[in-house]
């Protein structure tokens, strides 16, 4: 009776093994499913998608450009053209590098991402990118003033 028990238990964990990756699978495909609509569009939960209207594509508010949020100055037409078209905005401002940095980084994307040769405008574009993105040097905070100090125990 012991042998007949042991195949009987061992037949058993085959089937709820069989059965545990069927579930498996199906969650993973209704995963997928649920999904795949998204994957398109993925952003963060920072980020949000924004539909600018086009008659107000080229409006200017407070020295910013609203569509791209590029500050206004010589050379941001130029950086619009040829830098948004092939990914956002953000990613430019959001970077802030030397001349030599901005140029660097050009190079770069023309060599790995095919970016085309910008031609008598790159030395323009540079320019907006380091007048207007350029590194910022960050000193030390400000010295707290009236600040109520205790001592930890």
């Amino acid at each position: 009776m012991g042998k007949r028990l042991k195949k009987q238990f061992g037949s058993l964990a085959k089937a709820l093994l069989a059965l545990g990756a069927l579930v498996l699978l199906a969650i993973m495909f209704f995963f997928f499913i649920d999904t795949s609509d998204n994957l398109s569009s993925v952003t963060t939960s920072k980020e949000k998608i924004v539909e600018i209207p086009e008659e107000d594509f080229d409006k200017i508010e407070n020295g910013i450009h609203v569509a791209t949020g590029f500050v206004e100055d010589e050379g941001m037409r130029l950086v619009i053209q040829n830098c948004v078209g092939c990914h956002s905005a953000k990613l430019v401002t959001q970077n802030r590098l030397s001349a030599e940095g901005w140029q660097s980084t050009i190079k770069w994307m023309q060599e790995t991402q095919n970016l085309w040769s910008l031609g008598a405008n790159e030395e323009k574009i540079i320019e907006y990118l380091a007048k207007n993105y350029g590194p910022v040097s960050k000193g030390r905070r400000k010295n707290l003033i009236n600040a109520d100090w205790y001592e930890l125990k």
